[in-house]
C-alpha cells in the first residue's frame, strides 16, 4: 500500500532532525575525520531526497519555496555516483540546507493547505 504525501514530508522533517543531533557540537574537520558519521548524515540525506521525490507534482508546484528539484537531484547524485561524494558539499547540504529545509516543510505541514492523512494509510 502506499504511504501518504504528509508522511513523505514527516519522513524530511524526521531525516533533518536526525541530522542536526548526528553534527550537534561537531566540527566540519570532525565530520570529515568520522566515517561513520559521514555516513549516517549522508543516509538521511538520501533520505530527505527520495522522500521530496514523493511528493506530488501539485503540491512541489503550490510550494515554490521549496527547492524540491535541488533536494531530489542531490538524494540522485549522492546514490549514483558514491565514490565521487564530495563530503564538504555533504557537510554543506547538513549544516545549511537540511535545517533550511526542514523549516519550510514544517510550516507546510502546519498549514491549512498541508496534505490531509489518509485515513487509509497505517502509521
Amino acid at each position: 500500500m502506499a504511504r501518504s504525501e504528509r508522511l513523505y514530508l514527516q519522513d524530511i522533517v524526521e531525516a533533518a532532525d536526525a541530522i542536526a543531533r548526528y553534527i550537534d557540537g561537531r566540527s566540519r574537520d570532525a565530520f570529515l575525520d568520522d566515517e561513520v558519521l559521514r555516513d549516517a548524515v549522508l543516509l538521511r540525506l538520501i533520505t530527505i531526497g527520495e522522500a521530496a521525490a514523493r511528493v506530488a507534482s501539485d503540491t512541489r508546484r503550490g510550494h515554490p519555496d521549496v527547492p524540491w528539484s535541488d533536494v531530489v537531484g542531490f538524494r540522485n547524485i549522492a546514490v549514483h555516483a558514491y565514490f565521487g561524494i564530495d563530503w564538504d558539499i555533504v557537510w554543506r547540504a547538513a549544516t545549511s540546507n537540511a535545517p533550511r529545509l526542514r523549516s519550510r516543510i514544517a510550516a507546510m505541514l502546519a498549514s491549512d493547505d498541508a496534505p490531509a492523512d489518509d485515513p487509509t494509510e497505517p502509521d
